[in-house]
C-alpha cells in the first residue's frame, strides 16, 4: 500500500530557504508522477509543483524562479526546494502520488489518489 510521508517543515526568516521531502517507505515511485500542494489557514488548497515520471516539471506562477522540484528515483524521494520563502508561503505542505507511467508531462489538476500527511512551513520574521 502506498504511503507518503512529508518532512522537513520548519519555522524560517523570510528570504530563507527550506527543502521538503517526500518519501514512499518501502514503496517504488517510479510510475508516479508527484505533486506539492499547499493549503493556508482559511484558504483552499493549491498546486505548488509538480514532477512526472520522466522528470518533467510544472510550477504554479508564485513560485516559479524560486521553488525547484526533483526527484531521486534511486532513494525513491521528492524533493522540493523552496528559496527566497516569502510569509505568503505560509502553509500545510502536502505531497501527492498520481498513477502516471510513461507520461513525459504533470499539472497540478490531474487525479493524485495518495497523500501524505502534511509538514508545516512557517515563514515569519
Amino acid at each position: 500500500q502506498l504511503r507518503l510521508v512529508e518532512f522537513g517543515g520548519d519555522l524560517v526568516q523570510p528570504g530563507g530557504s527550506l527543502r521538503l521531502s517526500c518519501k514512499a517507505p518501502g514503496f517504488n515511485l517510479d510510475s508516479y508522477a508527484i505533486g506539492w500542494f499547499r493549503q493556508a489557514p482559511g484558504e483552499e488548497r493549491e498546486g505548488v509543483s509538480c514532477v512526472s515520471v520522466t522528470r518533467g516539471t510544472n510550477y504554479t506562477e508564485a513560485v516559479k524562479g524560486r521553488f525547484t522540484i526533483s526527484r531521486d528515483n534511486r532513494k525513491n524521494i521528492v524533493y522540493l526546494q523552496m528559496n527566497n520563502l516569502k510569509p505568503e508561503d505560509t502553509a500545510v505542505y502536502y505531497c501527492a502520488a498520481s498513477w502516471n507511467p510513461g507520461s513525459p508531462f504533470c499539472t497540478m489538476t490531474q487525479t493524485y489518489s495518495k497523500w501524505g500527511q502534511g509538514t508545516q512551513v512557517t515563514v515569519s520574521s
